[in-house]
């Protein structure tokens, strides 16, 4: 590791002072680092003036590694360059839970193992995510935690039938249906009542949200599986489709959702020797 990319969300690393900190562990072992801004900020955000910001997509090609300070959103919006780069990275939590991330903020001096190659890489699993209205694909994505559709307002109910490999396998109504990685059993999929699975595991985990029936139930699925979701009898009725936390599309009767297995592999930088149970562990007692 030569070449590293820290990009610090601004609104939770006031100041960037935990950057500027992993700036100096970094640069005392001998490596270059690239300060860069995971996403644009507004217009009358002022950056500090003694820091050099240099443009994401032109130094993912160059670097070895990206690590990304913020909360689990943050860390969810960069792998997705990261791992499009085909570069590992590394989460430093700076958020609530961060089940995603490597470190705390406090445990920064643990980067200095970067530079000795003390480190494993985790590769977790991703889905594609694809959109058609009336036969034509209007949205293609990929995920690493989880496809989430909802209803719009508050009093309304959404229905849904949910396919695998076009065999009905749950048709529902009420606030929506989660279709999740591994990787996102412990986000949104959890608090609707999925279940905790290890990252390792071979599955997709399509969750419920507030079904208004009893029969609707999470499943856990073979990721050699196709998901699909169809919006169905919703009259002017809208559902919204959000791919890992990002910008909601509006979805239209009869739209169809299709979710395989992605060919794309986030690769997570490990650089303490815990077990996925000891971080479930610590996060829930911190809660």
């Amino acid at each position: 590791m030569k070449r590293v990319i820290l990009t610090p969300n601004p609104y939770r690393d006031k100041s960037f002072k935990y950057a500027q900190a992993a700036i100096g562990y970094l640069q005392e072992c001998g490596m270059e680092v690239r300060l860069c801004l995971p996403f644009d900020v507004d217009k009358n955000f002022e950056l500090p003036k003694n820091l050099n910001f240099c443009n994401l997509e032109k130094e993912l090609p160059q670097a070895d590694m990206l690590i990304c300070f913020g909360g689990d959103g943050t860390i969810l919006h960069a792998s997705k360059a990261a791992t499009r780069a085909g570069i590992p990275i590394l989460g430093v939590n700076i958020g609530t839970m961060g089940f995603i991330a490597e470190l705390e903020s406090s445990e920064l001096p643990l980067l200095r193992k970067i530079a000795q190659g003390e480190f494993e890489i985790e590769r977790r699993k991703m889905l594609d995510v694809t959109v058609s209205r009336d036969g034509t694909v209007i949205q293609k994505d990929v995920c690493l935690n989880d496809v989430v559709i909802t209803k719009g307002a508050v009093a309304r109910v959404v229905r849904l039938s949910v396919f695998c490999d076009d065999v009905e396998a749950m048709e529902l109504g009420g606030d929506g249906v989660i279709i999740g990685t591994p990787t996102g059993s412990t986000a949104y999929s959890l608090s609707a009542g999925g279940p905790i699975v290890e990252p390792e595991a071979r599955v997709i985990l399509i969750t419920p949200i507030c079904a208004h029936d009893v029969q609707s139930r999470p499943i856990v699925a073979s990721d050699q599986r196709t998901i699909t979701v169809r919006l169905e009898r919703s009259g002017k009725r809208n559902a919204f489709l959000s791919v890992d936390g990002g910008r909601a599309l509006r979805l239209g009767t009869g739209d169809v959702v299709r979710v395989t297995r992605s060919s794309y592999e986030t690769k997570l930088v490990r650089l303490k020797n815990r077990s996925f149970y000891d971080i479930v562990g610590s996060k829930f007692r911190n809660v």
